[in-house]
């Protein structure tokens, strides 16, 4: 269980997650000597990564009578500009939080929204524990089905690190994936367009470094 004193709330996405290094953060200039390296993990075909890209509602949707937005301005505003990432409810976004490790960086992404896309930048304050919100019978990510001595749902902690300096909207980054899909680049097979359903995301150094990149330059 987290503090008491810290918020509790709920990063679902509509359709997402049901079926299927510390420090200041880097400039563009200085990321790539700051950045984790990608390696492979021995015995797994998934790469080990060090970057992430995570989604949240930043407009109010009601679930079960309670208001599910949770914006990057709302992590700001939180003391110590922290909080759990809780209600994830899918094995595989799971199992990228389990990977997760102090420190590594991770987009705020806003999803389901008028306009979606990265809006900032957070931190990886504290690695995978259990999420209490699966015990809990008010809350709207209960789960009947798992129970304290075998919990099945992990949650982090993230920290607001800043904004982008403009924000990157989904149209654009899919412009970027579309072009590097016919002539090849970073974006080629980013995760927010292959596995597009999932809520935390994983990300090679290489396309954190290219969607860096993006927020000093024009919009295509």
């Amino acid at each position: 269980m987290p503090p008491k004193k810290k918020a509790r709330v709920s990063k679902r996405t509509t359709g997402s997650d049901k079926d299927e290094d510390s420090g200041p953060v880097p400039s563009a200039g200085e990321k790539k000597k700051s950045a984790v390296s990608v390696g492979t993990t021995k015995g797994s075909s998934e790469p080990d990564y060090s970057h992430w890209l995570m989604k949240s509602e930043p407009e109010s949707r009601f679930e079960n009578g309670v208001d599910v937005k949770f914006g990057i301005e709302d992590l700001k505003a939180l003391p110590d500009q922290t909080s759990c990432w809780d209600g994830v409810r899918n094995y595989q976004a799971r199992n990228f939080m389990r990977q997760m490790k102090e420190g590594q960086l991770a987009f705020f992404y806003h999803s389901n929204c008028k306009e979606p896309g990265i809006a900032g930048i957070m931190k990886i304050a504290k690695e995978a524990y259990v999420d209490h919100t699966q015990f809990d019978k008010k809350d709207v990510h209960y789960d009947a089905t798992s129970k304290p001595d075998n919990p099945k749902w992990s949650m982090v902690d993230v920290q607001y690190q800043r904004m982008m300096k403009r924000f990157l909207p989904l149209l654009e980054l899919k412009k970027h994936h579309q072009q590097h899909c016919a002539k090849g680049g970073p974006l080629k097979d980013m995760a927010l367009f292959t596995r597009a359903r999932l809520s935390v995301q994983p990300l090679t150094k290489e396309e954190f470094d290219f969607i860096l990149d993006l927020e000093d330059k024009e919009p295509l």
